[in-house]
């Protein structure tokens, strides 16, 4: 078998458990996350625990879990009886990975989980193993087979506690009304918390940097700001002030080996009239929308009175990591 053929029937394999897996939700799915959503409501938190490979897939778990505003924080099965337990409290949920259900560690730790006030919610592949017994909540990842051609070595079982978890998430996270905007609130490093917590205002050029003219000026003048700016764009407002055209170097380009004329002629014969613009409250993430449906460069930034007071560059939004 070639080494293409054998990925893609370790896909196969995978697949199907994962099917299978979907088969065998059931009113558990709903009680683990009705237990879960309570226990966060009253500030507790969800301590996620396993043993080698499904341990490591708690950490996943864990790490999605608080990414998605739900406090989670991974227990060392070994390490737990000799002082780590000090991180569980009264009100927590317990999240117990074991496809077995029997591994010692995890075992040996339910006595001393049960002193404390928490539920047990389990990941496992045995709904009938010593972990299932002591559990408030057991959740059935039993898959086929595993994808290693001796079925041992866990691939297609953590696999499906990796989806599970994640379903597990996902659902506490539609529950409890996390929105978008929290989502950025938790990763304001990220582009996505950069794009929803930025205003338009925060990332617009102004001043020098945005050219302004009336719509008397000439072409020739025009241009010479757009140059002093250093932008494409020239922002063009009648006498009170208004935006009501926009003029740009494409526009220039276009034009004048048609018109010998250009350079003289007053920017209100020449430019685009009711151009796309944005208000400065608006937030990033808007403007990037804007930029994704308009064929645009520069998109002219204007304040409640239609203004304009800036202007966003779409060559300032790789270096401001919004895109």
């Amino acid at each position: 078998m070639s080494h293409l053929a054998l990925a893609r029937k370790v896909f196969d394999v995978e697949l199907a458990g994962l099917r299978a897996v979907r088969r065998q939700l059931d009113a558990a799915f709903d009680r683990a996350v009705e237990t879960l959503v309570s226990a966060l409501r009253k500030r507790g938190k969800i301590v996620v625990t396993g043993v080698g490979k499904s341990g490591n897939i708690g950490h996943k778990i864990a790490a999605t879990f608080t990414s998605t505003g739900a406090p989670a924080v991974v227990l060392n099965s070994v390490d737990a009886l000799h002082g780590d337990l000090g991180i569980v409290a009264d009100g927590d949920v317990v999240l117990a990975l074991s496809y077995s259900g029997e591994s010692d560690e995890l075992v040996n730790l339910l006595p001393a989980l049960r002193r404390f006030a928490v539920a047990l919610i389990s990941l496992t592949g045995n709904p009938r193993s010593t972990l299932a017994r002591h559990s408030d909540v057991v959740l059935n990842v039993r898959v086929p087979r595993e994808a290693c051609p001796f079925n041992l070595a866990p691939t297609t079982s953590t696999t499906a506690m990796l989806v599970l978890g994640d379903a597990l998430a996902m659902a506490v996270l539609h529950a409890r009304g996390f929105k978008r905007s929290d989502y950025a609130r938790l990763h304001p490093a990220g582009a996505i918390g950069r794009a929803m917590l930025l205003r338009v205002a925060d990332i617009m050029r102004t001043g020098e940097r945005h050219a302004v003219a009336p719509e008397h000026l000439s072409v020739r003048d025009g241009l010479l700001l757009m140059t002093r700016a250093k932008s494409g764009c020239l922002s063009i407002v009648n006498a009170r002030g208004k935006l009501v055209g926009v003029f740009t170097d494409g526009d220039f380009r276009r034009r004048i080996p048609e018109d010998d004329h250009l350079l003289t002629r007053p920017l209100r014969e020449v430019m685009t009239r009711n151009p796309v613009c944005i208000r400065q409250d608006a937030l990033a993430a808007e403007a990037l929308k804007v930029f994704d449906q308009r064929n645009i460069d520069d998109l002219i930034v204007v304040n409640h009175k239609r203004e304009p007071v800036g202007l966003v560059d779409s060559q300032d939004l790789p270096k401001l990591k919004l895109m």
